[in-house]
């Protein structure tokens, strides 16, 4: 992958999203090292508008260039996690029990590694799965490799 100052660009990020109000939901880099794509996710009670996303992009991409953090050509993504929003944090686990979820895990659990359920919440480093058809799981947080909200019509 790319080799770039992770810690900065984070704390650049955090610093920016905090100072306007907003949580930052996630953050990472993708794509080859001459065309970096670095996307952000924001949110907000009830929701981010356009405004919001447009003065994390104007904030961070000034203050990116300025530190001169990926010194090549990269691309700016600011957007609202979306209606499935992921799981990063442990803190989301909590805050989001009660939700329909996907999670998929590292390596395989009693055959498999995509789960589909009610999430229970997380307790130490157990996250709690009512699966569907299945019943009650338990799934090591660190096994987790994505996570999604689930979202039904």
């Amino acid at each position: 992958m790319i080799d770039l100052d992770r810690e900065a660009i984070g704390k650049l990020i955090e610093r920016v999203t905090a100072r306007e109000g907003l949580e930052l939901v996630h953050w990472e880099t993708v794509g080859p090292r001459n065309n970096v794509v670095l996307r952000i996710y924001i949110d907000k009670p009830g929701g981010v508008n356009h405004g919001d996303c447009e003065a994390v992009s104007y904030q961070v991409g000034t203050l990116m260039d300025v530190e001169d953090l990926i010194p090549h050509k990269y691309t700016l993504e600011v957007s609202s996690p979306g209606i499935e929003r992921g799981l990063y944090k442990r803190a989301d686990y909590e805050r989001f029990a009660g939700n329909r979820v996907k999670i998929k895990t590292a390596a395989p659990m009693g055959g498999q590694r995509n789960f589909r359920g009610l999430l229970v919440g997380i307790e130490g480093d157990t996250v709690k799965l009512e699966v569907d058809g299945a019943g009650p799981i338990e799934i090591p947080y660190e096994a987790i490799v994505k996570a999604n909200i689930e979202y039904q019509f």
